[in-house]
């Protein structure tokens, strides 16, 4: 099973680099960023608004501890935004070259870079 891991991150350079290690430690198979994402959060009893940079990463399930450790270690705030949502349905083939490209230790791929 793959998993949708979403995560925010102060700025685009900080989240372009978290991203990097990710695919390069291949315990995300890929990882898109979206910046300028607008964030509205209650925080240590005050009400926020802070502008971010929204990370999507797509992980095998089974890679995930080892992409939250790494995320946690790297990640600048006290408590980061991490969440992994089940990728229940898809197309078979993307979800194929997640398994082929995202796991625990990084290991070497089955099949290198079944997608494009």
């Amino acid at each position: 099973m793959s998993l949708l891991v979403y995560v925010t991150m102060p700025d685009q350079e900080s989240g372009l680099r978290l991203a990097r290690r990710l695919v390069e430690a291949r315990l995300a198979a890929g990882v898109n960023l979206v910046p300028g994402v607008l964030s509205v959060y209650r925080w240590r009893n005050a009400v926020r608004e802070h502008g971010e940079c929204l990370l999507l990463a797509q992980v095998a399930r089974t890679a995930f501890a080892e992409a939250r450790a790494l995320i946690v270690r790297e990640h600048p705030y006290e408590v980061p935004c991490i969440m992994a949502l089940p990728l229940c349905d898809g197309h078979e083939p993307f979800l194929q070259w997640i398994a082929d490209n995202s796991f625990p230790g990084g290991a070497t791929s089955v099949s290198e870079d079944s997608s494009s």
